[in-house]
């Protein structure tokens, strides 16, 4: 048995050798930048409505297509570049207010329709 003292480094005469692990569901072709950018992209087009957004969309006859969604997305994706928090989007007839942060579309309107035309809780506003 080795005599150790306290405050003495011990340095063990071999180590264990280690043997990489591979991960299941993890092609290792696969560049690890090429998987982040998929990540990435993944959470980034996720993009939801509250259940008051939905509804609103269905009581006004608000259809927005897959052409509507993806312009949504990049005005969101604008926003959070600028470090927006609530956005007032304005897109075509239409206005929305999104959560940036939770890429939560919050309710939506028709832009002609809005009371007064006063938006309040936002800071920031795209033009989509």
């Amino acid at each position: 048995m080795n005599n150790l003292k306290a405050g003495q480094i011990y340095y063990p005469s071999s180590l264990p050798s280690a043997h990489p692990v591979k991960k299941k569901g993890i092609d290792s072709s696969q560049s690890f930048e090429k998987i982040l950018h998929q990540k990435l992209d993944e959470t980034a087009q996720k993009l939801t409505f509250s259940n008051h957004a939905l509804n609103r969309l269905q009581n006004r006859g608000i259809t927005l297509d897959a052409e509507d969604l993806s312009r949504l997305n990049g005005a969101v994706q604008k926003a959070e570049e600028k470090g927006a928090k609530e956005s007032l989007i304005l897109m075509k007839d239409f206005a929305f207010i999104v959560s940036i942060k939770n890429k939560k579309v919050i309710t939506a309107m028709e832009s002609n329709s809005s009371e007064m035309n006063v938006f309040t809780n936002i800071d920031s506003a795209v033009i989509a």
